[in-house]
């Protein structure tokens, strides 16, 4: 998310200690530790070392908070999907879709605790609702990049397009779940290695002739 758009959310108003960036990943943290709907304010301002009437001088309240992570997850995937939907003339829905992949892999590991709030939302209010719907759309764009690589001729027809959809990035998001940034896996080695899995497979290449 850009800066403008997160002083846009949260206005910059705070007591001297805590940038907003910070309040905010700290609230994520918080977020992903205990839920959303089981962290209150109170919550966030021990985890700052605050007190509670001091929290609202850094942030007007819990909702803007996740609406600014939400936001950060949402508009690194539209961004990192759109571009490669869009990607030059002449460019291969399979390669188009290649890239969406590993873009989507480098965002993920980019923004990794805003992704996993995303992932655990559940429609529990309009907020959550509004993130979710976005989600589908950016699930529709994916779909129809199978569907043309299909299409294309590209992908094997025999498994529903929606259905190599989902698993694909089911893949990709499971990544919330085990990787840890300064791990030893590299994200540019994590991108291309989960690329290569879904396109060319594990059997080796000797074994294919």
């Amino acid at each position: 998310m850009s800066e403008s758009a997160e002083e846009s959310v949260i206005p910059r108003r705070g007591r001297p200690g805590y940038d907003q960036a910070t309040v905010l990943r700290r609230a994520i943290d918080l977020f992903n530790r205990q839920g959303y709907d089981g962290t209150s304010m109170g919550d966030l301002a021990r985890e700052l070392g605050l007190t509670k009437s001091a929290i609202y001088h850094h942030v007007p309240s819990k909702e803007h908070l996740l609406a600014a992570a939400l936001d950060e997850a949402l508009d690194g995937l539209t961004e990192a999907i759109e571009a490669a939907v869009d990607a030059a003339p002449g460019t291969s829905a399979a390669a188009r879709l290649r890239t969406a992949v590993q873009q989507s892999v480098a965002i993920l590991v980019e923004h990794l605790p805003a992704v996993t709030l995303l992932l655990r939302v559940h429609g529990n209010s309009e907020l959550e609702l509004a993130a979710l719907k976005r989600r589908r759309a950016l699930d529709d764009k994916l779909a129809e990049l199978v569907q043309a690589a299909v299409d294309e001729g590209a992908l094997r027809a025999d498994i529903a397009p929606d259905l190599i959809s989902r698993l694909l990035f089911g893949m990709v998001n499971s990544l919330t779940e085990w990787y840890r940034p300064g791990g030893p896996v590299d994200a540019n080695v994590l991108a291309e290695s989960i690329a290569t899995l879904a396109f060319d497979g594990l059997t080796r290449l000797s074994d294919q002739a």
